[in-house]
């Protein structure tokens, strides 16, 4: 399973690698490096009285250190060559598929499992949700770990006889070196929309973010590269030979396109073009969005050669994504649908999808959103102007506020909110604004319940509190006299 590392400078009998130093044992080697909340510098001494054999860090050895110290030029860096090496390379054991973009990541991901489910293949799954792992599911730390336990991960899919690892990739792990060095054999970009700016800054170093994936700064570039015809920034993504490209469409001419699309209550149905192939897709997923969904994860199953029968067969059995366009059914005579959709361009999409499924001429959407604390301003007017501007009426609230007011939050998106006439509420608790909302619908109406989708707690600034929007508006529902229904 692992493999012992050596070092020029002098030979070092390494039992275990750690980035945390709660976690280390003797023998263990510890990579110290500036995380998000804390600096692992600072726990450096701590890890060698605990057993470590030595400390690895991009920083000078400090002068009360006792211990030895080799320096490297970029800590995660390092950390990641060197986990890929203890693990015995797991990314040449295992096919590793690599999934970026703003939206659609997670539904992605769960396509290409169904399909690569569908061919025979064992999988692992890595994402925002949860990693699924040798027939093991454990709740998702971050969208994308460390490289020591992504490397950790796909050995133990090897290792249980697993042949491919999906894998969620975020900007955070591109910019700051998480995936540095790993071979994926297959990159996919979903699209890019405006997030994440209270990191990168500017669109122009997001966009430069995802771009690693495809031409990385070290280490091979991908075999294949799965890019959206239909997304301005995925031309900037093309690497060079011989990377093999896959462009695909749901509104366009490309080599992959989707004909005759037909969306509805029950799902998608169209025509699979690829070449000179065509193939009929069904899925139970709602929405255009899922059909570029699906497209982007057809291409994942062509780089595979995967025939195209089997991968309709994996699409038709991927139902509902936690958290995505879900459903909360308590046979109430209006739709209540719980969606992840936390940017402007996601608000858009699924308000969108909502308004398709309004068949009532008097039908309307009531969509209740709210914006994150600590994290981009300048998509809350953004927000407001999108749930304004589609829907017919708007709760404004809460989400996970974090430090901030979430009066000060809500006081940001009603900028946009406020520039169009809608009829709208603003409720700082997020369950008595479910509640308002849920009460304002009539029968062949839509209630979106938009942001936290498939979280179940609040990131309060003093506590982070359990919260669920699909139990919220259950027990909403069966105040209200609405019997349970089947669904799981």
């Amino acid at each position: 399973m692992r493999e012992p590392l050596s070092f020029s400078h002098e030979e070092l009998e390494v039992t275990g690698l750690e980035y945390d130093s709660r976690r280390i044992e003797p023998g263990y080697l510890f990579f110290a490096f500036e995380g998000a909340h804390e600096d692992g510098r600072k726990f450096a001494q701590d890890a060698m009285a605990r057993g470590a054999v030595a400390v690895v860090s991009d920083a000078l050895r400090p002068l009360e250190f006792q211990g030895p110290w080799i320096e490297v030029e970029h800590g995660r860096r390092a950390l990641s060559a060197a986990s890929r090496a203890f693990y015995r390379h797991p990314d040449q054991r295992v096919h590793f598929t690599g999934v970026t973009g703003t939206n659609g990541k997670t539904t992605t991901s769960y396509l290409i499992e169904a399909i690569l489910h569908a061919a025979g293949k064992k999988t692992g799954l890595v994402g925002t949700i949860e990693y699924r792992i040798a027939g093991t599911s454990h709740p998702a730390v971050n969208t994308t770990p460390e490289s020591l336990d992504l490397a950790r991960l796909a050995s133990i899919v090897a290792d249980a006889g697993g042949d491919h690892l999906i894998s969620e990739v975020s900007s955070h792990a591109l910019e700051l070196g998480r995936v540095d060095g790993f071979f994926f054999h297959t990159a996919v970009l979903t699209n890019i929309s405006r997030d994440h700016l209270d990191f990168h800054q500017t669109m122009q170093a997001y966009t430069a973010a995802k771009r690693l994936l495809f031409v990385p700064k070290s280490g091979p570039a991908p075999k294949w590269a799965v890019l959206n015809a239909d997304d301005a920034s995925s031309a900037s993504m093309e690497p060079p030979p011989p990377t093999n490209v896959i462009w695909y469409s749901a509104e366009h001419d490309a080599a992959l396109r989707a004909e005759g699309v037909r969306t509805g209550f029950d799902g998608l149905r169209f025509d699979l073009v690829w070449r000179d192939q065509r193939q009929a897709i069904v899925s139970p997923l709602i929405g255009m969005f899922n059909v570029s969904n699906i497209l982007a994860a057809v291409a994942v199953g062509i780089s595979y050669g995967i025939s195209l029968d089997t991968i309709a067969r994996g699409i038709a059995s991927c139902g509902a994504v936690p958290g995505r366009f879900e459903r909360v059914d308590c046979g109430q005579p209006f739709l209540v649908v719980v969606d992840y959709a936390h940017t402007d361009d996601a608000l858009r999409n699924v308000i969108k999808t909502a308004r398709g499924l309004v068949t009532d001429p008097k039908g309307r959407v009531i969509t209740l959103f709210g914006c994150g604390g600590d994290r981009d301003r300048t998509k809350r007017p953004l927000m407001g102007m999108a749930a304004a501007e589609l829907s017919d009426f708007v709760v404004l609230t809460s989400d996970n506020p974090r430090s901030e007011d979430p009066l000060g939050i809500m006081t940001d998106a009603m900028v946009g909110l406020g520039r169009f006439d809608t009829p709208h509420l603003a409720e700082p608790s997020r369950a008595k604004a479910i509640r308002l909302a849920i009460e304002q619908a009539r029968p062949g109406d839509v209630v979106l319940l938009a942001g936290k989708g498939h979280e179940t707690y609040q990131v309060l600034k003093e506590e982070t509190i359990h919260f669920d929007d699909r139990e919220t508006a259950r027990g909403v529902l069966r105040s209200l006299g609405y019997k349970e229904s089947n669904q799981g």
